[in-house]
């Protein structure tokens, strides 16, 4: 089995070549009096109990306190977790309620790296009265209440095997590893008086989203936010090999995270039973985190006082157990305590081998729980009581019902204007006009930034924005007017910028997270080609999300207590249609399909088709809770072609008729013509403008969908068209010529069970090509006007008999125009002169 060539436990790293002075940077601190002896006997039986619930919870459905032999109905028939993390995470909980205990002012989250302990975790919380809080029918705090923790573990309508939404205090879906640290982060933001602590496991740390992240705390603003207290468990192995961080001596972990900017304090020890002092690690712990809160308040009391250091450093601890420290010490000549052999279920046969089932009873007998539980009551041992805190670390109202609403301007306030859509036939005069008004032109993203600014100047502490380094190049600099970029205050830098920008995509998304679930709202504006990165993580967060939604503390069904958290916002842009100076590695729609495969409940995609319509989506999603939302518009300039009140109304039904650039307003057409996107629907209109040119015996319906789920089959979602409308939108004439920002076979998914699907064309992106013009981007990829007006003659030419003698003809001239432009742009390196000129109708 891979692993096995180590063969002893806990190897000891070799002594690295570091100079023994690289040990001064560790914090040192007197252990003799850290503990007295009273809270020495609660840590103890704390801890001791949590274990014993810990260990019962993977392996036992009856006899939960081991009163008597087990025998193989005893064991559950499928045993599943992870024990080998969890005595480390009971230990930190333990101290942490120690400490919390001693200073009740303090407001503390933790948030769980290692999300399979959950066994840990839910034993800390029954405990301490968490559970039987907001689960008082099913988990109060009797026999009865625990017996139904036990057993329900990792079963049908029990807990789950991992820390999810289900579990109180949680904020972090436990599911894939690497974004603790900057979610820990986000949650400590504008909140100055929390104190985030994160347990960041050793395997954890491998990932590059941790890695990453341990710079998050550049963007603490000691005045105005809470702190962050990371703890490294390094335990020395992951599912079957020794960790990195585990193959690290003392000074080479001193090193690198004292390089990262952090007061650095190592807690290990061989336990408190230990005759030298600097052994026992309960007063090592215990110490340690007495240090770490008075190095906070020193910190933020500095800064607040308005003398702040100019690089404090931030104290975080590395803590070093044994894996699976506590339980089984070997089996069958295999060491399992203190290897990787700890790492799940440390006796998976305990059920059919008699062998393993009498060591699984030893062990779970040797945490002698009957002094910490009462067997007839299941009332507490009075010294576990005395550490359990009035502020509880799964009670904190931050981790489920702290909402504040964003207070939102009027998007109108900064609307486009003199945008005028009548018809000749419709002035009032009956007069014909002349040449149309010039049609106003902006940027979507321009507009939005402008309305950006407004919603940061009425929500200073509420509102923030997490973006790569990308702001300024996707055009929402306005953001910039009423506020800054947030990184630690120095001589060059202000603190309280609400816009934080890193090169971390995966920093983003967790700091988006932990700000979002502890009550904010934020918007993660992104180059549409790089959002793909935290795909994962955004999975991750919408099944947290739908499984929050069904727990009534959370402010699910039947809601006790609880609010839904604001949605997770994404807006795409430098999109693959205009990625101008980028190449083939800046072309990449892919994230839609990604928010497209979520629940129905959970995700939204916008695809405005202008600033306006860009305008009215912002509101709606920073106004929405419990969704993941996707806006994909464009930053370069281009026509608004609706009226602030034909935005809303357009927006709110998700689509429409386009009467100004249909024939006749639209009325019984021999082909639609669909546009999903700014530029492509921009050559919609374009192709309809040519075609009244070309062939004005066509008659042509122009449709824009603003909202892509309007198109899927009713009952798919709950913003679909009913059959009815969906028919009398578009299965009219010909067919329907759709043109689609994304890949085809998104929409064509969408579509899949619509009445007269078959009659439906649909272009998208075909991953063509590189460093070119943005009209041979559409040439390309077949989403041209040229393409879209080739596919409407096709389609009408089998409704109308004017349309198909002129047919081949007019498909002749389109092609001409192709390869004109083509060979336009091979000598001269550019598009035709009036390519983006708005078409007049």
């Amino acid at each position: 089995m891979p692993g096995e060539q180590i063969p002893h436990a806990n190897p000891s790293p070799v002594s690295s070549s570091l100079p023994d002075s690289v040990l001064d940077l560790a914090v040192n601190l007197p252990l003799k009096d850290a503990l007295s002896e009273s809270d020495r006997e609660s840590v103890t039986k704390f801890k001791r109990a949590a274990d014993y619930i810990a260990a019962a919870m993977i392996f036992l459905r009856h006899n939960i306190l081991t009163q008597e032999t087990l025998k193989p109905d005893d064991i559950k028939p499928r045993l599943l977790g992870h024990w080998g993390t969890c005595p480390g995470l009971t230990f930190i909980y333990t101290h942490l309620n120690l400490l919390l205990s001693k200073n009740p002012e303090v407001k503390a989250l933790l948030t769980v790296g290692p999300g399979h302990g959950a066994p840990g975790i839910l034993s800390s919380l029954w405990l301490e009265g968490s559970i039987s809080k907001f689960y008082p029918d099913e988990y109060p705090m009797t026999l009865e209440g625990l017996t139904n923790l036990v057993r329900g573990f990792s079963t049908p309508g029990g807990f789950p095997s991992h820390i999810n939404a289900e579990t109180p205090g949680a904020i972090h879906e436990g599911g894939e590893l690497g974004y603790a640290l900057a979610v820990a982060y986000g949650a400590a933001l504008d909140k100055p008086d929390l104190l985030s602590v994160v347990v960041v496991g050793d395997g954890e740390s491998e990932t590059g989203a941790t890695a990453a992240s341990w710079h998050c705390h550049k963007f603490i603003d000691p005045v105005t936010s809470g702190a962050v207290l990371p703890i490294l468990h390094v335990n020395g192995f992951k599912i079957s090999e020794r960790t990195l961080p585990g193959t690290m001596d003392n000074k080479e972990l001193l090193s690198l995270y004292s390089g990262y900017g952090y007061a650095v304090r190592i807690v290990e020890g061989v336990g408190s039973e230990s005759s030298d002092p600097k052994g026992d690690i309960d007063a090592n712990l215990a110490a340690s985190l007495q240090w770490a809160l008075k190095e906070i308040r020193s910190i933020q009391n500095d800064a607040r006082n308005g003398k702040p250091r100019a690089k404090p450093r931030w104290p975080m601890l590395i803590l070093k157990t044994p894996k699976g420290w506590g339980g089984p010490k070997q089996l069958d000549g295999k060491i399992l305590e203190g290897s990787f052999h700890s790492h799940q279920v440390p006796l998976p046969a305990a059920k059919k081998d008699e062998t393993q089932r009498k060591v699984l009873e030893d062990w779970l007998k040797s945490y002698k729980v009957e002094e910490l539980i009462d067997p007839k009551t299941g009332e507490l041992d009075e010294a576990i009581k005395r550490i359990i805190p009035k502020q509880r670390m799964g009670q904190l109202k931050e981790s489920y019902d702290s909402r504040t609403p964003l207070d939102l301007p009027d998007w109108k306030d900064v609307a486009i204007q003199g945008v005028n859509n009548q018809t000749n036939e419709q002035t009032k005069s009956g007069e014909q006009k002349g040449q149309e008004e010039e049609r106003p032109q902006q940027s979507e993203m321009k507009a939005v930034g402008a309305y950006l600014q407004k919603v940061i100047e009425k929500n200073p502490e509420t509102f923030r924005i997490f973006s790569p380094d990308e702001l300024e190049s996707n055009k929402l600099d306005a953001t910039l007017d009423e506020s800054h970029r947030e990184l630690q205050p120095d001589q060059y830098t202000k603190g309280n910028g609400r816009i934080i920008e890193v090169l971390s995509e995966h920093i983003c998304q967790g700091l988006m997270q932990g700000y979002t679930l502890t009550g904010r709202t934020a918007l993660f504006p992104s180059y549409e080609s790089f959002l793909g990165i935290i795909t994962t993580m955004t999975i991750q967060y919408s099944k947290f999300n739908k499984m929050a939604r069904e727990v009534p503390f959370r402010g699910g069904p039947k809601a006790t207590c609880g609010t839904i958290p604001s949605s997770i916002n994404y807006l795409e842009t430098s999109t693959w249609a205009r990625q101008e100076h980028n190449g083939f590695s800046h072309q990449n729609p892919s994230f839609i399909g990604s928010i497209l495969n979520l629940k129905a409940s959970d995700a939204r995609v916008y695809l405005p088709p202008d600033a306006n319509c860009a305008l009215s989506t912002i509101k709606h999603v920073l106004n929405s809770q419990g969704k993941v939302n996707l806006i994909v518009g464009s930053k370069q300039p281009t026509p608004v072609w609706l009226s602030p009140e034909e935005a809303e109304k357009h927006c709110e039904k998700g689509t429409g008729i386009w009467e100004f650039a249909s024939t006749e307003g639209g009325k019984k057409p021999d082909v639609v013509l669909v546009g999903i996107g700014t530029e492509v629907t921009f050559e919609v209109v374009a192709a309809a403008s040519l075609l009244k040119k070309l062939v004005p015996e066509l008659r042509v319906r122009v449709v824009n969908v603003t909202d892509l789920f309007v198109v899927g089959r009713e009952g798919s979602h709950p913003h679909a068209l009913s059959e009815a409308e969906f028919a009398d939108l578009f299965n009219q004439g010909g067919g329907v010529v759709c043109n689609y920002h994304g890949y085809a076979k998104e929409v064509q998914g969408l579509l899949f069970g619509r009445d007269g699907v078959e009659n439906w064309s649909v272009e998208g992106y075909r991953e063509e090509g590189s460093t070119t013009t943005p009209f041979d981007m559409l040439l390309r990829n077949h989403v041209s006007r040229y393409h879209v007006a080739i596919q409407a003659v096709t389609f009408a030419s089998k409704v109308n008999d004017e349309v198909r003698k002129k047919q081949d003809e007019v498909v002749g001239e389109l092609e001409r125009r192709i390869k004109e432009h083509q060979d336009y742009l091979q000598e001269h390196g550019e598009d035709l002169e009036g390519t983006y000129d708005t078409p007049v109708f």
